[in-house]
């Protein structure tokens, strides 16, 4: 029997790589995503140098920040789909295009509206690009125990990425102008398409029906809405104000039509059976808590060390490192813990591990304290990310190889919209907590004191125009309440990280690799030159 499985095991692997080294493939889809993801971060540290040079409004300089996450988390599921049914291959190769054609516009755009529409253009790149790459992964490692190995590589390159952006952002602006944050995507992509089109194997579903057009605007439009409102939470606008209440309720609205929609269609767009399997649904919640938690306490720990220990934006972001390396280890370790603990334990040891250096952080106060930072972030990267690849493997694990594309864009909007929430609930918690501190420091005026509330930036330039002993005073009252609602919003977090263990014991308790295998027909030598995945 043993014999059998191996010989097939073979024969599988064959026929998902004929035509390219799955290791190769690998590189090539790992590259692809280093620059989704560096370009996801690398515009912040830029901000500053877009608005003294073209002189956006306040309104236009938000869309160019966040057009580009909003754009590419609505069309997730439209190209991942798209991608099963035309091919995952030549959606990746289109969206490398696109990417490469925007960040050209992107760079040498004159107003902020060009900026808006280059970032907007540049979302929709990622969104081809993104999906596509685990899909593609899904199809050329058939064997779960090399599958994980891969998406251990993957995911720790998608760690260096989101490190590396604000990084390489501030290495380009000491030496370039703006634009050449964008720039530096031309010639990677220039390479990838050729490179791309040579190695990365064609895969496809199985097509069965018509694409469901409808459905997949719908869709688009929904999670549109859906971001287009958690990211104004978050930004702090009122929760009651039209323009935040409107597009939430518009895209959820959207979204439950969609899913009734797919539910009585017989060859739907997404088939949303999968969320039926445990496994599936719960790897699913999982990087939506672990996401939450994440993004939310990194925008925090950012102005933490910026605001409260004064650290430049070049030091914060080495004092990041060790999260990023840390996460980078434990993707590389993740496919032997997998193996050796199962994912049901390994993704629980995540979020308790999150959870106990979030609480060792609730330590920080308002002087430096190098090891204690370290120690925490370390521990944190390396928690989040045990559970990210954890949840991620045994999500596309669950999802059937020609519902793959549709899987990849479920996790992805998953994870953006975890980001996108955690942003508007922790920053929530985080401006309770702060506010009531600065509501009575002696000789600030009311409006100061209200002025003063919104954030931890806007105090320090309230006490300076102050001045005196008074300005002194509200600064330190502004630094204290700040590391006080620091401490709430680190004990709510780890609230939600022991709720994400306790939903990971749906989760198997073993990694089970005895996928059940038919007949394997070995592609013709016209189709292996062709690279087509047989599914």
């Amino acid at each position: 029997m043993s014999g059998t499985t191996t010989a097939a095991t073979a024969l599988r692997r064959r026929a998902a790589g004929a035509g390219a080294n799955r290791w190769v493939v690998l590189v090539v889809l790992c590259v692809s995503l280093l620059l989704v993801a560096v370009d996801a971060t690398v515009l912040h540290v830029a901000v500053p140098a877009v608005t003294e040079d073209l002189k956006p409004g306040a309104i236009e300089l938000l869309w160019i920040v966040d057009v580009y996450p909003l754009v590419c988390a609505s069309l997730l599921i439209l190209f991942g789909t798209l991608g099963d049914r035309v091919g995952r291959r030549r959606i990746l190769l289109l969206g490398y295009a696109l990417f490469g054609v925007a960040s050209g516009l992107a760079a040498l755009a004159h107003d902020p509206q060009v900026l808006i529409l280059a970032r907007a253009l540049l979302g929709v790149g990622g969104a081809m690009i993104m999906p596509a790459t685990l899909s593609i992964l899904r199809q050329v490692f058939p064997d779960r125990r090399e599958r994980a190995l891969a998406i251990g590589v993957w995911s720790a390159v998608a760690a260096v990425g989101a490190a590396v952006g604000p990084l390489l952002g501030g290495f380009l602006l000491e030496h370039f102008w703006w634009g050449s944050v964008f720039l530096v995507n031309i010639p990677l992509m220039l390479v990838s398409l050729p490179v791309g089109r040579l190695l990365l194997p064609e895969s496809r579903g199985t097509g069965d029906g018509p694409w469901d057009v409808t459905g997949a605007l719908m869709a688009a439009a929904g999670l549109f809405g859906v971001v287009l409102g958690v990211k104004r939470l978050g930004g702090g606008e009122a929760p009651t104000g039209v323009f935040t209440l409107a597009p939430l309720f518009l895209g959820a609205l959207l979204l439950f039509v969609f899913v009734r929609r797919q539910r009585r269609r017989t060859h739907p767009l997404v088939d949303l059976g999968m969320f039926a399997r445990p496994a599936f649904s719960t790897a699913v919640g999982c990087i939506v808590l672990a996401m939450l938690a994440l993004v939310g306490l990194e925008l925090i720990a950012a102005q933490y060390l910026q605001l409260v220990l004064e650290l430049s934006p070049l030091e914060t972001g080495l004092r990041l490192l060790p999260l990023t390396f840390a996460a980078m280890a434990a993707g590389l370790a993740g496919a032997r813990m997998l193996r050796r603990f199962g994912p049901r334990r390994m993704v629980c040891f995540g979020f308790c591990l999150t959870a106990g250096a979030v609480i060792l952080l609730t330590a920080m106060g308002g002087s430096d304290n190098t090891g204690l930072l370290v120690s925490g972030f370390m521990l944190l990267g390396f928690g989040l990310e045990t559970t990210l690849f954890g949840a991620y493997e045994s999500m596309l694990s669950e999802a059937p190889p020609e519902q793959a594309g549709g899987a990849a864009a479920i996790g992805e909007t998953s994870y953006q919209l975890g980001a996108g929430i955690g942003i508007a609930l922790l920053g929530s918690v985080m401006n309770a907590a702060y506010a009531p501190g600065l509501a009575s420091v002696p000789g600030v005026p009311a409006s100061a004191s209200a002025s003063a509330g919104h954030s931890l930036g806007e105090a320090y330039d309230i006490a300076d125009h102050l001045g005196g002993p008074v300005g002194v005073a509200l600064r330190r009252a502004a630094r204290d309440s700040f590391v006080h609602g620091l401490h709430v919003t680190l004990l709510v977090s780890a609230g939600l990280l022991v709720l994400g263990a306790v939903m990971a014991l749906r989760l198997p308790r073993v990694m089970n690799c005895g996928e059940a295998v038919g007949p394997v027909e070995l592609p013709a030598p016209r189709e292996v030159a062709e690279s087509r995945v047989s599914a």
